[in-house]
């Protein structure tokens, strides 16, 4: 067919004329401010020989995984990964899924059943929205880290439910604003109306904890989590990501989740580079220096360290910081943050655009956040932090930063 339905063009079209449309880029060799690496480990040579030397020493020279894990497709290396991340996040059941989204859409689609209330922050990701989309469960959003909001939804839900099932779900770190609840007295919240709390960590693993276990075990709160979702794509460098929890809601994800067992599982490459990044956080490959904390892996203090250095040069820079709940209603400065993301809000499609351009011109990777990824009025220039971005870089960009918006 030689034409383009015209429904579909003019939804093209829309995009066009709000300057929103988004499209494919290619990589550069501008200073990282804007990947998911937080820790290196996508870049790690030292990582990528180790895998290839494990491959090779047990004998495993397959490129592709051949059929489903229900089928064919799982190997030997699925049970060792999974055992070690039972070991290391402290979780009775470990189940590896071929992405986040992959394993938010197959969880919550499938969990949550007819009768069920799900309870979502306003700001959840993508994928959990989807998961939930196809559940039969009833969804109802609270404001974001609101939680005298969520405990009047809790109230209602609790009397809607009967014998059915209340959910909540939020993430440890939010991906576009940086931000985090409060776990603790969410715990609380959710154990005084017996909820099922889920916890997405995509954005806190390998930046929160001693060795980068995450928020929710930085905390202590393991044993009150219903279900967890670690990633291997972001601080681990890697691909997939596995639901944690207890031993039969693995059973029951085998059983039921559509995307684990109607899709190819990952080939032993990938799990086998998950593998040494996460023994790269145990036992560290170290040079001769004494003041090492010998908890935290190097890569996981370098980066606590720009993060800290980060928000004092935001400060010394009179750059605004306000907290989500405080925001102005026409916000210019950045949301406050302790993990590897900040974002400053730049009210408008055209202005991120520029200001992020302007950036880019410099050697400086930032990039915009749009309307509808996010909402309009809210745009934003996203800065993600790593621990190989130099004091010398985020001070050069956060001085451009403050020339092009003062």
């Amino acid at each position: 067919m030689g034409h383009f339905p015209r429904n579909l063009q003019q939804k093209l079209d829309k995009r066009v004329a709000s300057n929103a449309l988004r499209q494919l880029g290619v990589q550069n060799q501008l200073v990282d401010f804007a990947s998911n690496d937080y820790l290196g480990f996508a870049r790690s040579k030292s990582i990528f020989e180790k895998t290839h030397a494990y491959l090779s020493d047990h004998g495993i020279y397959h490129n592709g995984s051949s059929g489903s894990r229900l089928l064919s497709g799982n190997h030997v290396l699925y049970p060792i990964l999974e055992t070690m991340l039972c070991e290391f996040h402290h979780a009775e059941s470990a189940l590896v899924f071929n992405s986040g989204y992959d394993a938010n859409l197959g969880f919550f689609s499938s969990v949550a059943q007819r009768g069920d209330i799900i309870l979502y922050d306003e700001y959840i990701h993508a994928s959990i929205r989807d998961g939930i989309s196809m559940s039969h469960a009833k969804s109802f959003k609270f404001k974001h880290n609101d939680l005298e909001d969520l405990d009047r939804h809790l109230e209602r839900g609790q009397k809607l439910i009967k014998n059915n099932t209340l959910y909540v779900v939020t993430e440890s770190v939010f991906s576009m604003d940086g931000d985090s609840p409060d776990l603790e007295n969410l715990v609380e919240l959710c154990d005084a109306h017996k909820a099922f709390l889920i916890v997405d960590e995509a954005h806190a693993i390998g930046v929160f904890g001693g060795k980068g276990e995450g928020m929710v075990q930085d905390l202590g709160l393991e044993k009150s989590i219903f279900a967890r979702l670690v990633t291997f794509g972001k601080a681990l460098g890697g691909h997939g990501a596995a639901i944690l929890g207890a031993e039969g809601l693995k059973q029951y994800l085998v059983n039921f989740s559509r995307s684990f067992i109607y899709t190819t599982a990952l080939p032993p490459h990938s799990l086998a580079t998950v593998q040494l990044a996460y023994h790269e956080l145990v036992n560290p490959t170290r040079h001769n220096d004494d003041n090492n904390d010998r908890r935290t892996h190097p890569a996981g203090l370098k980066l606590k360290e720009n993060i800290q250095f980060f928000k004092s040069e935001v400060k010394r820079l009179g750059l605004q910081t306000f907290s989500w709940e405080d925001r102005p209603k026409t916000p210019w400065g950045f949301i406050d943050s302790n993990s590897a993301i900040h974002c400053y809000l730049v009210p408008g499609s055209n202005n991120t655009k520029i200001i992020a351009k302007a950036l880019q011109d410099k050697g400086y990777d930032v990039r915009p956040i749009l309307s509808p990824t996010v909402p309009e009025g809210q745009e934003r220039l996203r800065f993600c932090l790593h621990a190989f971005n130099s004091k010398e870089e985020i001070t050069e960009v956060l001085k451009l930063l403050a020339t092009f918006v003062f």
